[in-house]
């Protein structure tokens, strides 16, 4: 078993304009498959510790329908720019989840190759004993590529 989704696609779009895509809280939004990022307070991201806040409706899943509407915060952990941008969420008045999301971007034939992943190998026990993990699948990381091309591709 692993802790650990990852997914990757070619996407016919330059390194540079699928990470400024990345890089904008919108950008998260506009791309977000499962339907449960609402909007995002836009505050441009450039470098690791950058944080903005997303507001959350996670009956859009219906998995937690008491959870409904709330809010997190994004914290960047790792930076590289046209490369590789990661982050983690967090609830205030909670217990830090460490999970983790982020897409590294690599140049291809075609335009860039973007890899998604999804680890939650470092999650706390707490979060762990509770058996909901992964909260996401494999086919919402698919899915979002699949809004991130049609976002950034030139017809």
């Amino acid at each position: 078993m692993t802790d650990r989704f990852e997914v990757r696609r070619e996407i016919a779009a330059q390194p540079a304009e699928i990470f400024a895509l990345l890089c904008s809280p919108e950008g998260h939004v506009s791309i977000d498959s499962t339907g449960m990022l609402q909007s995002a307070e836009e505050k441009a991201i450039t470098a690791v510790g950058d944080e903005f806040v997303v507001h959350m409706d996670r009956e859009s899943l219906n998995d937690f329908p008491l959870m409904g509407k709330y809010d997190v915060t994004v914290t960047i952990t790792a930076f590289e720019q046209d490369a590789h941008l990661a982050w983690t969420v967090s609830r205030e008045g909670q217990a830090p989840v460490d999970h983790r999301y982020g897409y590294r971007l690599e140049p291809g034939e075609l335009g860039t190759w973007v890899t998604s992943y999804y680890d939650w190998s470092q999650i706390g026990l707490q979060y762990r004993a509770m058996g909901i993990f992964p909260v996401l699948q494999e086919s919402v990381l698919r899915a979002s590529l699949g809004l991130l091309a049609r976002t950034v591709e030139k017809k």
